[in-house]
């Protein structure tokens, strides 16, 4: 028993090891450093449920190409930034379209516009008393700036893509990085709650009706 408890005693950080462990500096900063970054990974795995899941898709498949794993060069870093445009944009236009279901129960797809719904699948136009149920309206602006806003913070918590841009970040550029995407899932978790939408456009859930 005695010999029990002095090994106990002689290895003490045995018994308290965390298991994402500081480097050996011993700065007490870096826990909180991975808490937010635990948090981010939560936050940002949260809000790409909010964007079209073509886009998120194919942003994910195409960064790795685009940024050379990370180590971008001048035209690498080109493409990266036309792939995050082409990205961005996607995720703004796709906030206006919509979905119905015909008399056959098909799902078919429009864009919203002024007027209503412009049917964009090739069939038959909605009549003006339907499409004008589908017009544009201001929160669907207010809900495509914020999927940019959410696409942005989950194009800069991809490792391969805040690898190219930032190479060798400072310290301020890592906090700046880790916080964001919390700070936006926030704000923008909060107000698509407080303003939802009922649009189920491309990309999006459908209506169960």
């Amino acid at each position: 028993m005695a010999t029990k408890i002095t090994d106990v005693e002689a290895h003490p950080q045995q018994q308290k090891q965390p298991l994402l462990a500081p480097d050996s500096s011993g700065d007490d900063q870096v826990t909180p450093v991975q808490r937010a970054i635990s948090q981010s990974f939560r936050s940002t795995a949260h809000l790409a449920k909010l964007l079209p899941t073509g886009t998120v898709l194919a942003f994910q498949l195409l960064s790795p190409i685009f940024t050379d794993g990370g180590h971008c060069m001048a035209a690498n870093r080109l493409m990266t930034e036309c792939l995050v445009a082409l990205c961005a944009l996607s995720c703004f236009v796709l906030s206006f379209t919509d979905s119905f279901r015909d008399g056959n129960g098909t799902v078919r797809y429009g864009l919203a516009t002024i007027k209503g719904l412009w049917v964009i699948d090739g069939t038959a136009p909605l009549p003006p008393t339907m499409a004008i149920g589908y017009r544009i309206k201001f929160i669907d602006f207010v809900h495509a700036f914020m999927s940019i806003l959410v696409f942005a913070a989950v194009a800069l918590f991809d490792q391969n893509v805040a690898s190219c841009f930032y190479p060798i970040p400072s310290e301020e550029t890592k906090q700046v990085l880790t916080c964001l995407p919390v700070a936006i899932g926030v704000i923008c978790s909060m107000l698509f709650v407080t303003f939802p939408t009922t649009r189920h456009g491309i990309g999006f859930p459908l209506s169960p009706h």
